[in-house]
């Protein structure tokens, strides 16, 4: 099987909010948020990966990024403390209604330059987003990875793709004839290798964010796991999914057989979930 993927970030159609970052206006764009259960996967394969691209101490409680810009049209990632907050907005854009994201000046963490993630918006009334002058002792603007060719960034945005579209990659499982990676087998050395390394996070914690839960359909839950150079994406109920950089573009099935099963489970139990 084999899978496409844009690396542009999908953001709420909503209107800009202000805030204040240091005495200056902040029209804010989006905003995601970053915790060990919830993160942009493209930044990284675990959440202190992608707090130390950021330059931010991966604090188990995490952050709120805040993606806007300035008066002059300059590019900031605001980061705070106030997850709750963030989580509400962004729940409340999910919803097509409006929400004033305006974290309190005590909640801030960071005013980064730039943006991690690439934004397909602008505030109105503004110049383009570009990157602010940079001052001393300021750190490089961020920049969203590339994710324009296969690599990393590519194949988590794929595994992201599949676990939001799960019923349409498994009707197409079924549609076509597709040959499963049985777990015991020894047809695909990756994804064998896959396998073994997920069942290592059982005798040995990974970092916080390798393996994550979300809700599915029924009692069942979404597994998203990773690893250096793969992802999974499986339903505890059902098969997995692995993408692996060293095939681009390609989507191995993973059958249930008798170890998936039992593997899924117990990752599910170590798994980082949302609050």
């Amino acid at each position: 099987m084999r899978i496409g993927i844009d690396g542009e970030a999908r953001v709420p159609t909503t209107e800009s909010a202000d805030s204040d970052q240091s005495g200056d206006q902040l029209f804010v764009l989006t905003a995601v948020l970053l915790t060990p259960a919830q993160f942009p996967s493209v930044l990284g394969d675990d959440y202190p990966e992608v707090c130390a691209g950021l330059g931010l101490e991966p604090y188990a409680e995490g952050y709120g990024l805040v993606l806007g810009q300035d008066g002059a049209g300059a590019r900031w990632t605001v980061a705070t403390e106030d997850v709750t907050l963030a989580a509400c907005a962004i729940a409340a854009w999910d919803c097509g209604m409006e929400y004033e994201l305006s974290p309190s000046e005590d909640s801030l963490v960071a005013a980064l330059p730039g943006w991690p993630l690439a934004l397909a918006v602008s505030a109105p009334g503004v110049p383009q987003p570009h990157d602010p002058e940079p001052q001393e002792g300021d750190p490089a603007p961020l920049t969203p990875p590339d994710a324009a060719e296969w690599g990393p960034a590519q194949r988590r945005l794929g595994a992201d793709e599949i676990a939001l579209q799960w019923d349409a990659w498994r009707e197409q499982v079924d549609d076509e004839d597709v040959s499963f990676a049985e777990p015991g087998e020894q047809s695909h050395k990756g994804v064998r290798r896959v396998l073994e390394e997920a069942r290592g996070y059982l005798s040995e914690l990974p970092p916080p964010g390798r393996v994550r839960s979300s809700f599915a359909a029924g009692e069942a839950r979404t597994l998203r796991v990773d690893g250096p150079g793969w992802s999974m994406v499986a339903r505890t109920d059902d098969i997995a999914f692995v993408l692996l950089d060293e095939e681009p573009g390609e989507v191995h099935p993973v059958g249930r057989g008798p170890e998936l099963p039992g593997l899924l489970a117990s990752l599910d139990q170590l798994a980082a979930r949302p609050v």
